[in-house]
């Protein structure tokens, strides 16, 4: 058990995603529109 406590956590660490992951999410978030049609709603993705 002392062997376990005594590593160094992975959650001090933190990750940082690349800018091409950032623009990728953005660039979809932007090509996204949602139009409501009474009590449903409907997703279109602009490719």
């Amino acid at each position: 058990m002392s062997k376990l406590y005594s590593k160094k956590s992975l959650a001090n660490t933190k990750f940082l995603p690349k800018p091409e992951t950032i623009n990728f999410i953005l660039n979809y978030s932007k090509s996204m529109s949602v139009m409501k049609l009474g009590k449903m709603n409907f997703e279109f993705n602009a490719n």
